[in-house]
């Protein structure tokens, strides 16, 4: 596997990045095709955080920790990483016949549930032209982690929404 790091207020050892790159290593055998994977390690204050994305074939599996020291975030951000790897490998056996099986996980205790939740509401509204400022009250007015409206300044679809460091970040959609 293939990593790439990333690092933002923060130097990574260069026992960090084989530490990684063992452990990482490991995952290898859920990919028939190359992966890469990218390590985005930051500091803040006395917290460290650690993202590790795994790309390969389209699909992308993602997972983010912070704590104390990095060395432990590894150990918490892999089980997240196996779980949706397996979750995905699990649904597309489950759609062919004949697939390989994988025997025994790297950093799974259990057999991670491969049934999603259920869809258990639905709304449905009009799309108004509005600014992204009005859309920032918005957001503060409903008391909802995100918004979905129509930019008038763009004539796009734009998901505004808060992130964990509370300020707000825009997705924009093209169609």
């Amino acid at each position: 596997m293939k990593v790439v790091y990333v690092e933002k207020k923060y130097k990574a050892a260069q026992r960090f990045k084989s530490v990684v790159e063992e452990k990482l290593s490991r995952l290898d055998k859920y990919f028939a095709d190359p992966a890469t994977a990218t390590v985005y390690g930051s500091k803040q204050d006395k917290r460290e955080k650690l993202e590790i994305s795994i790309a390969c074939k389209g699909l992308v599996y993602r997972a983010e920790v912070s704590g104390a020291n990095n060395y432990e975030n590894i150990d918490l951000v892999l089980p997240k990483l196996e779980k949706q790897i397996v979750r995905t490998k699990q649904k597309a056996k489950a759609d062919r016949r004949n697939a390989p099986k994988v025997v025994g996980y790297e950093f799974l205790e259990d057999e991670p549930d491969t049934k999603l939740a259920e869809v258990s509401k639905k709304k449905t509204f009009n799309l108004d032209p509005i600014t992204v400022e009005e859309a920032k009250d918005a957001i503060e007015r409903i008391d909802h982690s995100f918004y979905i409206f129509l930019n008038a300044e763009t004539g796009k679809v734009n998901v505004l929404y808060k992130r964990n460091d509370k300020k707000y970040g825009l997705i924009e959609v093209n169609f």
